[in-house]
């Protein structure tokens, strides 16, 4: 059985938007050597997320306003109890939890192993700063 470790490092100089990391967390699979196993990818940040889906820019751009909806940015304390603690950033953590913090993929023969349309997507919902992606590769 081989283990391997990878993490990505992002920084969205954006409040909120998604980013396809397909292409970096193949190359870990490359680099992993592992032919039949599993990838974990999980956002190691309390305010963004990975998740699984389609690389379609209306879709995205849904998934923003449908995440605003939900949990929209207000500053305010009297909004949010978390921002009473200094913070402003109440709405990312909801929208976090939405999204998800970790997806785990198949490999098979080397590759990851994907659904038609399915591709790996950071999710960032409080940015301007550098979060970590951890990726966990294991299998023979």
């Amino acid at each position: 059985m081989k283990s391997f470790t990878d993490y990505l490092t992002l920084n969205i100089p954006s409040k909120m938007a998604f980013e396809n990391i397909t292409p970096r967390v193949a190359d870990a699979v490359r680099k992993s050597g592992v032919k039949e196993g599993i990838a974990l990818i999980n956002s190691m940040h309390i305010t963004s997320s990975v998740f699984v889906n389609d690389d379609e820019p209306g879709l995205h751009h849904d998934f923003g306003e449908w995440l605003e909806q939900l949990a929209p940015f207000n500053p305010d304390p009297d909004h949010y109890h978390h921002n009473r603690t200094g913070e402003d950033n109440a709405d990312a953590h909801l929208k976090r939890q939405v999204m998800g913090r970790e997806v785990v993929v198949a490999i098979t023969n080397g590759r990851l192993d994907f659904g038609r349309w399915e591709q790996i997507f950071y999710g960032e919902f409080d940015g301007n700063r550098p979060k970590r992606v951890l990726i966990k590769i294991i299998g023979e």
